[in-house]
């Protein structure tokens, strides 16, 4: 069985943007073309919010990152991931505009996917937010992603 991994907005965005002249930010986008080039080492998953999340914005660069992600299976939302996206909000504390990346984070967990995958360092893959992100997570029954980035999602393959 391969592992199976959350696409969060920022790879598809990542993956279809434009090169960037920022140096940080092209070797992101380089390494999410080489990560996505491999994803057939993995079964990937996303949810309607991304979906809509990829809608937002200039139309071509939407329809690019729609089409990235178009054969990715969506996770169904349920009442359990608005409940743990709550949690996370109170339990982080998160400010309320994040609630987005916290439903990212919760339908993750309620599905029992194994890695998020992001670039979002604000409220995901922030590594002084992780223990707070996997302690509420735990609390409330469920078994957090690990959340990383394309760089650090490398099985060798």
């Amino acid at each position: 069985m391969k592992p199976r991994v959350f696409i969060e907005t920022t790879i598809p965005s990542y993956l279809t943007a434009w090169a960037s002249s920022d140096l940080v930010r092209a070797a992101h986008q380089q390494l999410t073309k080489a990560w996505w080039a491999g994803r057939d080492r993995y079964d990937l998953y996303t949810s309607r919010l991304v979906i809509q999340e990829c809608e937002a914005g200039d139309p071509v660069a939407a329809a690019e990152r729609l089409a990235a992600i178009a054969d990715i299976p969506l996770l169904q939302q349920t009442e359990r991931i608005g409940e743990l996206a709550e949690a996370l909000i109170r339990g982080m504390p998160l400010p309320p505009k994040a609630m987005s990346d916290s439903l990212h984070i919760a339908t993750a967990a309620v599905h029992g996917i194994e890695y998020l995958l992001t670039w979002n360092s604000t409220h995901i893959a922030n590594v002084t937010l992780r223990p707070r992100i996997e302690n509420v997570c735990r609390t409330a029954g469920y078994e957090p992603p690990l959340i990383c980035t394309p760089e650090e999602l490398n099985d060798g393959g």
